[in-house]
């Protein structure tokens, strides 16, 4: 079989929001980017976990659904024509003096004189209830793909941190009942969220867990067990969400030389990794002072791409036109 061979002044690892923002900044920045990602879509997790969430830390976006944002962001690098390999790992990578070379879990060969990684946190497998997996696919969701799941039913959601909270709010305007299921009485969740939460209908179930899901063909009902107590509490559901976190893991990135730091990749101040020419934003990357968040991503990768722009055409200056000045 011949192999594929994909040529590009720029690499993304990762087509999640930040990989998606950085492409169309590079073409700005007049490079030619290709995106490579396992998932079959662009969006990363945001499209893979939480399609139908509102996010509200976007600037200039009061509020934006989960989806939207990776629309309106795909719309945007669109502009410059990112190639896109969708469905690929990105596994191996060889330097020479004409650059890098990528090859992926399909055998595409990607050359590219520099590289970003926009990876995100890695790929992310759900932790478990420790009960009930045989109710996957009939009422028990580790990811919710619509938020009309919630329509007139009876919903259970576990777990205590963002996502259990924002899960628990987003049923709380279309379910019969909210109940939220939470192992402690603190909340890892931003306070405004938790705040909302104790504001609103869901019942607060906390020093508990989740010790049964009885039903048929569907989930029917749950039963919880809470922390001091001899009798167990039954809840009626059609609908449990188990938000109880991810495994995450950085698979094959972990082979390529790069400094790690708690499964994150170390940069300094210009996104630079330890490899001259990989860069690494967003998620993926940790620095002192680093707060993971899509905000600070975005500006991330715009610090990598421009570091990443005199690395490949040193006549270049850092800082680049300002782009409300125009782009032909």
């Amino acid at each position: 079989m011949r192999t594929s061979i994909v040529e590009a002044d720029l690499t993304f690892v990762g087509a999640g929001p930040v990989g998606l923002y950085g492409a169309y900044y590079a073409g700005f920045r007049g490079l030619t980017t290709t995106i490579v990602d396992p998932l079959p879509h662009v969006g990363g997790q945001v499209s893979a976990l939480y399609p139908e969430k509102t996010i509200y830390d976007v600037a200039g976006f009061p509020s934006i659904k989960g989806q939207d944002l990776i629309d309106n962001l795909a719309e945007q690098a669109g502009r410059f024509s990112p190639r896109y390999l969708l469905g690929e790992e990105a596994e191996t990578l060889l330097r020479d003096a004409a650059g890098f070379t990528v090859t992926t879990s399909a055998g595409t060969v990607i050359r590219s004189g520099a590289i970003v990684l926009t990876a995100g946190a890695g790929s992310a497998s759900p932790r478990p209830l420790p009960c009930g997996d045989e109710f996957v696919g009939r009422g028990l969701h580790y990811f919710v793909p619509s938020l009309s799941v919630f329509d007139d039913k009876d919903v259970v959601v576990v777990g205590g941190g963002d996502s259990a909270v924002d899960w628990a709010l987003a049923a709380s305007e279309r379910a019969s009942s909210v109940a939220l299921v939470h192992r402690r009485r603190t909340f890892r969740a931003h306070e405004h969220s938790v705040e909302l939460l104790q504001k609103s209908d869901c019942e607060l179930i906390l020093d508990a867990e989740v010790s049964r899901i009885e039903g048929g063909e569907q989930v029917r009902s749950v039963v919880v067990e809470i922390a001091g107590e001899t009798a167990q509490v039954s809840r009626n559901a059609q609908v449990v969400v188990a938000a109880l976190g991810f495994k995450l893991r950085l698979g094959p990135l972990e082979t390529w030389g790069l400094t790690l730091r708690n499964r994150s990749v170390l940069v300094d101040e210009a996104m630079r990794t330890n490899i001259e020419g990989v860069f690494a934003a967003g998620d993926i990357a940790t620095h002192g002072g680093k707060v993971k968040l899509i905000a600070v991503g975005f500006g991330e990768v715009a610090t990598a791409v421009n570091h990443a722009a005199v690395h490949l055409r040193p006549s270049q200056t850092l800082a680049p036109a300002h782009s409300s000045g125009g782009v032909n």
